[in-house]
């Protein structure tokens, strides 16, 4: 399935579908596809500032996911304190569990541990995060690292990656102050190859959506305002 790209922005970039859109037409919009977020839905957060525009995001997705009635979780990894350095004992772990020992999961992080229940219980995935030097932070990189992993969200078999978890589809929302088109014309749309194809697309999660806010810092309040409408109404279309 192809990876959606869907910007809410005030950007040029002539690949991407824009949806700052009055709230009205939003809400039209998202009740056509209103049963793709009727699942279960684990929230991945990564910002160190409560006060930042990511913490007024996931606000609205959990608005939105209140109001749709869905059962949800998050998981916030800087108030969790999470660890995203792959230690020796991380690494070994890693190498067995690869080969087909899921034992050595014994030996990693009590969080990661903690995470994987978590996400053996999630069918839609959805990460915050916002684009520092044109990727993710290092606490949203080392949660793929630590978790991503194998015995917890993949098989090796064959030589080919498979998904052990009950996700079906993942959306990555990320803000960022460079414009779309600089980031997909000079920086290749780095989280579209590290994350939507390099992660998920590789164990096997065919369906993700990339919503990319871009110029925050530029934009004008209101123009703010209406994407958290937006994000609040497409995670509230569920029934």
């Amino acid at each position: 399935m192809t990876v959606h790209f869907t910007v809410i922005a005030g950007s040029d970039g002539q690949s991407f579908t824009k949806l700052a859109i009055p709230p009205a037409k939003a809400k039209d919009l998202h009740n056509e596809n209103q049963n793709e977020f009727n699942m279960k839905t684990l929230v991945v957060f990564n910002h160190p500032h409560d006060g930042s525009f990511c913490n007024a995001i996931l606000d609205a997705v959990q608005q939105g996911l209140k109001e749709s009635g869905q059962t949800s979780g998050l998981i916030h990894l800087d108030h969790d304190g999470f660890d995203p350095v792959m230690r020796a004992k991380d690494l070994k772990a890693f190498a067995l569990a690869g080969k087909g020992f899921p034992e050595a999961l014994d030996d990693v992080d009590p969080l990661v541990k903690k995470y994987k229940t978590k996400l053996e219980q999630a069918e839609h995935l959805v990460l915050i995060f916002p684009i520092w030097w044109m990727n993710m932070p290092a606490m949203m990189k080392g949660f793929i690292d630590k978790v991503i992993f194998p015995a917890i969200a993949y098989d090796m078999k064959g030589g080919l990656l498979k998904s052990r978890l009950p996700i079906r589809k993942v959306t990555v929302i990320s803000t960022m102050n460079t414009p779309a088109d600089v980031y997909r014309e000079h920086f290749n749309n780095a989280i579209e190859g590290n994350l939507i194809n390099g992660t998920f697309r590789q164990i096997g999660i065919e369906e993700v959506e990339w919503i990319s806010l871009s110029m925050v810092k530029q934009a004008p309040q209101e123009e703010r305002e209406l994407w958290l409408e937006n994000i609040r109404i497409r995670f509230a279309s569920a029934v």
